[in-house]
């Protein structure tokens, strides 16, 4: 695979922002010509300010969302919840930044997810009756991956938000277990790993969902990352790191991430390198 050299890269993202702004900038393009520039920047999205034009070319086909197919509507939403959780990846740690673009995003999946007129009408009522109904998974997933996130920012409304949480998820994997790589089914893992029973926590159902969705695709790294980081780790009430519950398979699955290639999934599979050496630091500093 031809790698670009680190100049050359930077004077293609810098040509790519200035082309997508000037896409904003004149105001005269069709919704087709904005997706089209958006779905260029989504391609080149590892560079943080390419990124951020990627939201903003989305954000403005917004205005012809009523007059676009249902299809196309849930589309634009989803992407854009999508990336908005992407986004919030470039920091580390949770920054009053990133609770904007994860609100943002939850908002953009539930507006997904009441295109549904069955599922609008439901959750007038019961949420939960709603979800139970969904069928867009990429909905689901992305609405419940930026809303727990916003769950450990603030643990107080976390604890009573987690069962939407948790239920968006069980619904996401109930629709389709394999998307995203098995992303649902390692996020709804790890939360039962890490959530106390009486909150719905299951610590040996949530470890073979993460184990079922490394054999989805065990090319997609971030699913090993989970395993690695909340099995191989062992954590308080509040989510505080509490010590190591299986040494050897925290260096077997991040080395394996380590020495992987990038593949089908560069933006995902690259964060994955990261926090996988994060945590594999974090390991030794416990242990040495």
């Amino acid at each position: 695979m031809t790698r670009l050299s680190r100049s050359t890269a930077r004077w293609f993202a810098v040509g790519l922002i200035l082309l997508v702004g000037s896409v904003i900038a004149s105001g005269e393009d069709s919704p087709s010509d904005l997706l089209a520039q958006a779905d260029l920047a989504y391609a080149s999205r590892d560079d943080q300010e390419i990124m951020t034009e990627a939201i903003a070319l989305y954000e403005t086909v917004l205005i012809y969302l009523d007059d676009m197919p249902v299809q196309s509507q849930a589309f634009v939403l989803n992407r854009l919840s999508q990336l908005c959780y992407e986004a919030s990846t470039f920091t580390v740690g949770d920054t009053p930044e990133d609770a904007v673009l994860l609100e943002k995003g939850k908002s953009y999946g539930l507006g997904s997810l009441y295109l549904d007129p069955q599922v609008a009408e439901l959750a007038g009522d019961d949420f939960m009756e709603a979800i139970a109904v969904a069928t867009d998974v990429a909905a689901l997933h992305w609405t419940a991956s930026n809303w727990g996130i916003l769950c450990g920012i603030n643990p107080i409304v976390g604890l009573m938000q987690q069962e939407n949480v948790l239920a968006l998820f069980r619904r996401a994997v109930e629709v389709d277990p394999t998307y995203w790589g098995g992303s649902p089914s390692s996020s709804l893992g790890s939360l039962l790993i890490m959530s106390p029973e009486f909150f719905g926590g299951d610590k040996l159902a949530g470890l073979a969902l993460v184990e079922s969705s490394i054999e989805v695709d065990p090319a997609y790294l971030p699913n090993h990352v989970v395993l690695a980081e909340y099995w191989g780790f062992t954590y308080g009430y509040y989510g505080n790191l509490t010590g190591v519950r299986d040494a050897d398979l925290i260096e077997r699955e991040l080395a394996y991430v380590l020495d992987a290639e990038l593949g089908d999934w560069p933006f995902w599979n690259r964060n994955a390198k990261q926090n996988a050496q994060r945590l594999l630091d974090q390991l030794h500093e416990m242990t040495e």
